[in-house]
């Protein structure tokens, strides 16, 4: 008879595209996933992969087992959480957030996760918009909190809040205060972007583009403190988040530059894979609504228990 280990290991070769890589992820060697899927070939008398390829390929029968794989685990998975206790679930939590979550609402998020599955491993991954949809896509994320910046990819959407931007810059490096400034009047200086990659970058180059010409020069960058450091050193004009670099507006580090139109709203989203979704999951973005808050940075206390990055 077989297993639900024999079923992982071809469902993750036959997902991640080999045997290494489904070792890496069932954290075993690829000797011991070489044995279950030899034990479950021999179950069935039948090959499972095309031997002739020199990378794992699921063969027919391979493919048609893989489909029955998904199905059971998916199954498993959904009676575990079902009928355990909260406090007894054992996993792992794969979430992927960008800079801007982390600085400020990551740790109370992790904080409520510790307190409601204390034997869960939350596996945190910090990156920018674009390479963390590749990996939710991938299916190595669980799910992610990015900008509203993607075309549905068979994703689901739950959105959370939005963020408020303004443009800044060094005080004194714009002269004209009287009036806002209209977009096209900010051709003459560098504009400071976070970027192709980054779901901010992606919504803001799109409203700029169809309010005028984009700027003459224009420097992205993919940390958005080093985005504050180019700013505040008289680099160019930038926008980044009003309240949780308020205080530095206060302070009389950086200045509003006034515009109009003001820019939008960045609205952020959990996304995750409709057919990956479980009880838990649903308890987990429950939990990422409650915590959702741009207002302030390193809100909570980042505990050390179950938390692997």
């Amino acid at each position: 008879m077989f297993s639900f280990k024999q079923l992982e290991a071809l469902y993750w070769i036959g997902t991640l595209g080999g045997f290494s890589q489904a070792a890496r992820r069932l954290n075993t060697t690829q000797s011991a996933i070489s044995k279950r899927i030899q034990e479950l070939e021999e179950t069935f008398d039948t090959p499972l992969f095309d031997r002739e390829l020199r990378q794992a390929r699921l063969n027919e029968k391979g493919e048609e087992m893989m489909m029955i794989a998904r199905r059971l685990l998916e199954q498993r998975d959904d009676a575990v959480e079902q009928f355990s206790k909260p406090e007894v679930i054992e996993r792992r939590l794969r979430i992927g957030v960008t800079e801007l979550t982390a600085m400020t609402w990551l740790p109370k998020l992790v904080q409520s996760i510790n307190q409601h599955y204390p034997r869960v491993v939350i596996e945190p991954e910090v990156d920018d918009s674009t390479h963390l949809m590749e990996k939710l896509l991938n299916d190595e994320m669980d799910t992610i909190i990015v900008p509203d910046a993607f075309a549905d990819h068979g994703t689901m959407a739950m959105p959370l809040a939005s963020v408020k931007n303004v443009w800044v810059a060094k005080p004194g490096l714009v002269t004209d205060h009287k009036r806002p400034l209209r977009i096209h009047e900010l051709s003459p200086y560098t504009i400071l972007t976070q970027g192709s990659k980054s779901g901010t970058g992606i919504i803001y180059d799109r409203w700029i583009r169809s309010h005028s010409q984009f700027p003459n020069r224009s420097m992205s960058c993919t940390s958005m403190v080093a985005l504050v450091g180019l700013t505040a050193a008289g680099m160019g004009i930038s926008y980044l988040p009003y309240l949780p670099f308020s205080s530095l507006i206060d302070n009389g580090v950086l200045e509003i530059v006034e515009t109009t139109p003001k820019l939008p709203d960045v609205t952020y989203v959990a996304l995750y894979r409709a057919e990956r979704k479980s009880s838990f999951i649903s308890s987990v973005l429950r939990l990422v609504q409650e915590c959702c808050d741009f207002s302030n940075a390193f809100q909570g206390q980042l505990t050390t228990q179950r938390v692997r990055s």
